[in-house]
């Protein structure tokens, strides 16, 4: 396969892969949720990079399930009292245009120029729920976040930090330091992240990474032992949804799963099983 050949050219092309899966779940009777601009966000470009990865079609599933239980968690939060919301690597989420949020309240989307432009000229004449705030900017630029989370820490006392998809794609030690980072301004309290184990890791890597272009970072943070990657780094757990739990919770774990969620889960020692979850953290 050739350079031109592969279906992600792109960072960004992965957010119109994610979006396909909001829209075609929106499209069912029985929706977990409603994303009535996925369709549009995710375009054809969307379904042709989702339609060339097989293994990630058979396990729509967990895409699915990701959406749903980050949204669970952002829900809670706000509920909670969290009084603002910091979307990192936002990609073309919905989430300030679909879900019920008080028209004040304050969320701001961080990442590169491109895909944001993209989202605001693909959401043109829509009008967010709440307070939306965009910020262009390259999270790999160290001093220019350590910037901005100073800044917008001085703006809440009780902030909810959200990475969907993002963290798989770093280095340990560029999680690290992020995490670090997050950890600096008091009012950062909680963050909701997604993990997979070292197994599950390499199953994907073996199913995507032919479809990569050479410019894409390619799948590798899933730390042996989960959550607790983060306790050296300012972090701890404080909830945590398994992927293939919640699906099956859900009804949308294929009838050759279901088995398997009736195992137990350790996600601190996984790291010879595949494994998934959304975690929501504790600053320390």
């Amino acid at each position: 396969m050739g350079e031109a050949d592969r279906a992600v050219q792109h960072i960004s092309d992965t957010a119109r892969w994610a979006a396909v899966y909001r829209a075609r779940e929106s499209e069912r009777p029985d929706a977990l949720f409603r994303d009535p601009f996925a369709r549009r966000l995710a375009g054809d470009l969307g379904e042709e990079i989702a339609q060339a990865f097989p293994l990630h079609e058979k396990n729509a599933w967990s895409w699915v399930t990701r959406t749903y239980a980050f949204d669970h968690f952002i829900r809670e939060q706000i509920e909670l009292g969290a009084d603002l919301v910091v979307n990192l690597a936002a990609g073309l989420d919905a989430r300030p245009y679909r879900m019920e949020l008080p028209a004040s309240f304050p969320w701001v989307e961080v990442d590169l120029p491109g895909i944001l432009d993209y989202k605001e000229q693909i959401l043109a004449g829509e009008k967010p729920r709440c307070a939306l705030e965009r910020v262009r900017m390259d999270l790999a630029d160290v001093g220019a976040r350590r910037e901005l989370f100073e800044s917008l820490g001085r703006r809440a006392s009780k902030a909810l930090v959200v990475t969907e998809g993002l963290l798989v794609y770093l280095s340990a030690g560029e999680v690290g330091a992020l995490a670090e980072d997050l950890a600096r301004p008091p009012a950062f309290q909680r963050w909701v992240l997604d993990l997979a184990s070292p197994r599950l890791l390499k199953m994907i890597q073996e199913g995507t990474h032919d479809q990569f272009g050479d410019s894409v970072a390619r799948l590798q943070f899933a730390p042996e032992n989960g959550p607790e990657f983060f306790t050296a780094h300012g972090w701890r757990l404080a909830a945590l949804r398994s992927t293939l739990k919640t699906a099956a919770s859900l009804d949308r774990l294929p009838l050759w799963l279901r088995l398997m969620s009736f195992l137990p889960e350790n996600p601190a020692h996984s790291g010879s099983r595949p494994w998934s979850g959304i975690c929501l953290m504790q600053r320390m």
